[in-house]
């Protein structure tokens, strides 16, 4: 799926996403700040709560959506890059036409137009100026505003447009890149800036009506009114780590970047971010969820940017396959620990490969992403505790909380070598559909694999069992059941034992990763 985000480059026209209810000199609820008031306001802490519209046939939304308008900020930012493909006509010392002037460039002229059949290209520029647009919504009566990272990454000049027409400069106040929200706030602040009310996007079910506004393509105070598509969207951003989104087909289109998406109540419960081209499909947006947000909100004010929590883990989701390999019960849900990395609070804490969480801090954890979000969300220093399935036990361990290292820091399972031949003692297991073969001292050099554990997967059958399973050519099985292998015939022994259709548990090193992947013996029936 190609994603792009929503961002309208180079567009004359205003952006103003209605983002805010009721004027108020300042937020009424919400983390502290440092003028002595909240940052936010939440719908918790509304009173009276805000009744729910509904969407009866020949209703109207005119209401909720004029509530809804007069917070909304257009966000045009400027940014300057140096010139990468500068061109300069300069010319030669010395050439012909004299050391310079006109002779020069007639002289670079009569070059371009003898081999290129025209005249030389002007002088481009140093320095290339950029613009685009986007929206935001007001948070508080400071002026501190959300928006998207994208709309104001490198940014040189912010400029903030309110509803009422009125311009003001902005600064950046925090960004991340990794969930694509940002905090600016303006250089000086209006009296009686209208506020929105965050809403609880946790509480959001498929199929509830949500309201999108905005001025996609510069037509400005747009509205668009759809449902939930889905929910827990990932792999929508290339840094797709905590990618949690909400999906909607209320129509987000370029311009919509930064904007609110809102609830009946008229609560923003996300932030338009992406969607879907329209070569490839139609009515499949994307939106941060306003939950998401509000977790890390205080720290892009404090201190600019998101500190994430860290145990040293690296989780895998639970497969039915994987469950029944296990032998748990139909329908465990949790986030399977492929490794462990060592020193790390989750090593110290005895957490161990093949352990399924199934609860952080007593929250259900349903898959592996929920886990990584949730535990990204624990402040560093401090303890949260896991509850596991370990052989069919629960058990629960605590964990004190690290700082989460640079992304490019963390250690990431590559691809084994697929082009090496097989060794003389190399031994089948139809029933798994590979062809095995011992981890000698030569063979590990050249997959450039480090260790004397497993036994290498020489080929696999194209359509088997394995194959099916994802299993690959230049994989090292370190288990299978549980019981490490470090020769062929062990695999064959192990497996031998086994009837067609169980699962054969097997644990793979990939690269510096190991994971695990369950195998029907002989089969699935």
């Amino acid at each position: 799926m190609r994603k792009i985000t929503t961002a309208l480059s180079a567009v004359a026209a205003s952006i103003a996403i209605a983002a805010a209810c009721g004027y108020n000199g300042r937020a009424e609820a919400g983390a502290p700040k440092d003028a002595g008031g909240p940052l936010f306001r939440e719908a918790t802490a509304a009173s009276p709560a805000s009744a729910e519209a509904s969407v009866p046939v020949g209703s109207s939304l005119a209401p909720l959506i004029e509530r809804l308008k007069p917070a909304v900020v257009n966000i045009s930012t400027t940014t300057v890059t140096k010139n990468p493909h500068r061109f300069g006509v300069r010319p030669p010392r010395g050439g012909r036409g004299g050391g310079g002037g006109e002779g020069g460039d007639e002289g670079m002229n009569e070059f371009f137009e003898r081999f290129f059949g025209r005249p030389a290209p002007p002088e481009m520029p140093p320095e290339l100026k950029g613009q685009s647009l986007g929206s935001g919504f007001i948070l508080n009566g400071e002026g501190y505003i959300l928006t998207n990272n994208h709309v104001v990454e490198n940014a040189t000049d912010i400029r903030v447009r309110l509803a009422d027409q009125r311009e003001f400069t902005a600064k950046i106040v925090g960004r991340d890149p990794l969930t694509d929200v940002a905090l600016i706030k303006l250089g000086s602040t209006p009296a009686n800036l209208p506020t929105v009310v965050l809403g609880d996007s946790d509480a959001l079910r498929q199929g509830d009506f949500v309201v999108a506004l905005g001025s996609p393509f510069g037509l400005s105070e747009t509205a668009t009114l759809g449902i939930v598509s889905a929910k827990h969207r990932n792999q929508i951003n290339a840094q797709g780590t905590y990618d949690d989104f909400i999906q909607t087909d209320a129509a987000i289109n370029p311009g919509n970047s930064g904007g609110p998406l809102f609830n009946l109540r008229g609560e923003v419960v996300g932030i338009n971010t992406a969607i879907v081209s329209p070569q490839i499909g139609q009515g499949i947006g994307f939106a941060v969820p306003i939950n998401l947000a509000k977790a890390f909100i205080p720290q892009l004010q404090a201190k600019g940017k998101v500190t994430r929590g860290f145990v040293g883990v690296s989780v895998g989701e639970l497969t039915p396959d994987l469950s029944q390999a296990f032998g748990l019960q139909a329908g465990t849900k949790g986030a399977l620990v492929q490794n462990v990395l060592p020193k790390t609070p989750a090593a110290k804490a005895g957490i161990e490969p093949g352990d399924v969480v199934v609860a952080l801090n007593g929250k259900a954890v349903e898959t592996a992403g929920e886990l990584t979000r949730n535990i990204a969300l624990v402040p560093p220093g401090n303890q949260a505790t896991l509850t596991v399935l370990r052989k069919g036990q629960k058990k629960e361990l605590t964990v004190t909380v690290a700082t989460r290292p640079d992304e490019q820091k963390i250690a990431r399972g590559g691809q084994g070598a697929e082009e090496e031949e097989a060794p003389a003692d190399a031994g089948k297991s139809p029933k798994l559909g590979v062809n095995l073969g011992a981890l000698t001292p030569d063979v590990a050099q050249r997959l450039g694999i480090q260790g004397d554990q497993g036994v290498v997967v020489m080929d696999v059958v194209e359509g088997g069992p394995a194959d099916r399973a994802g299993i690959r050519r230049g994989d090292v099985i370190l288990e299978v059941r549980g019981q490490a292998v470090t020769k062929p015939d062990q695999v064959a022994q192990i497996v031998g034992k086994m009837k067609d259709g169980d699962m054969a548990l097997l644990r793979v090193k990939r690269g510096d990763a190991a994971v695990f992947i369950a195998v029907p013996v002989g089969g699935r029936q």
